[in-house]
């Protein structure tokens, strides 16, 4: 963005833009008191549309103490900072980030605190491969062969690679039209067909690394949920032989006991697709372990593995025999800080 051309209006204005994109991710902090509060409040405040211009002044403050270190100088010394545009600057680029978590499979809430209902528009990956390339080309090209609009922007004075950033941004809104596009043609082909004679209640479609044509298909029916490939480029559903059925489980005390928990709540009210599963805790322990899984997430292969339901999204609540909350599982480890549930101080 700055070197598309904002970095011409005012000095300081990559450094402000940098810094103020990445501002939202400081909710990371949230982990120092434990895992459930940290996924409570990850992309909570400082991604909404309220926190962005907090946001921004905290990244303006910053700057503006960083730039009095080094007595007032900048890289040109004709242009000097407005700090009324940088601020705008700021706002920008916080929206930015809203704006490419809100693209990805794992949404954002952006009315935060005023509504805690979270959004996602589902056509690129959390990590998006091509997405990346595109930036990363945008900003080595000019540098590394010394494009036309590099060497006239030095000629100038200006500041170069607007040509070649400009031309990532275009190929950034190109690629997501082309995912929406095969977004909606995969969501048309998941509602076109029964599922074991079984009308759907609702479909998702959740994009897979890299490929736009392949998606990670999921079917509500009222009994079960089907985990179903999808081509877009067809676009059909897999046949009936790749389709993963999983039924809904039975609600019992010890469920119900997981669900009110405080981390049973925070993941609730994020999945999408929520199911669970119980079984008991190790002995000499007597108790259960509810884990709470996203089926999202649970038919895209993993880059690692190349297998199907890693698991990398998952929680789950250590109960003991009376149904009282004594630890967190997140993942395929175990939290060892046990996190009390605020219902029951």
């Amino acid at each position: 963005m700055g070197r598309a051309g904002l970095n011409r209006k005012t000095a300081l204005a990559t450094l402000t833009l940098t810094l103020a994109a990445e501002a939202p991710d400081l909710d990371v902090l949230s982990g120092l008191r434990g895992r459930a509060f940290s996924w409570a409040h990850h992309r909570g405040f400082t991604h909404s549309f309220l926190g962005v211009p907090i946001d921004a002044v905290v990244v303006l403050g910053f700057v503006y103490l960083l730039w009095r270190l080094r007595n007032r100088k900048t890289n040109d010394p004709n242009l000097q900072p407005r700090w009324g545009l940088l601020f705008f600057y700021g706002c920008l680029a916080g929206l930015s980030h809203i704006l490419l978590d809100f693209t990805n499979n794992y949404g954002v809430r952006p009315f935060w605190p005023f509504s805690e209902k979270w959004y996602s528009w589902d056509i690129v990956f959390i990590v998006e491969p091509v997405m990346l390339v595109l930036m990363i080309l945008g900003l080595a090209l000019p540098w590394l062969f010394g494009l036309i609009d590099s060497e006239i922007g030095a000629r100038r004075g200006a500041p170069g690679g607007r040509a070649g950033a400009t031309l990532a941004l275009l190929g950034i809104v190109l690629l997501w039209g082309v995912r929406d596009f095969e977004h909606r043609r995969a969501i048309g082909a998941l509602e076109a067909r029964t599922y074991r004679d079984a009308e759907p209640l609702r479909v998702s479609a959740y994009p897979t690394w890299v490929d736009p044509f392949h998606w990670s298909g999921v079917v509500e029916t009222p009994a079960f949920f089907a985990l179903a490939p999808v081509d877009s480029l067809t676009p059909e559903v897999d046949p009936e032989g790749q389709l993963e059925i999983r039924y809904k489980p039975e609600e019992t005390a010890v469920t119900l006991a997981a669900k009110r928990s405080y981390l049973g709540r925070i993941y609730l009210d994020w999945a999408q697709y929520p199911i669970t599963e119980t079984e008991p805790l190790p002995p000499p322990q007597e108790g259960y372990i509810v884990q709470f899984i996203d089926l999202r997430y649970e038919g895209i292969p993993s880059a690692v593995s190349g297998g199907r339901g890693h698991h990398a999204l998952t929680a789950g609540v250590e109960l003991d025999k009376n149904l009282r909350v004594i630890g967190d599982v997140f993942g395929t480890g175990r939290n060892q800080k046990i996190e009390p549930d605020p219902g029951q101080r």
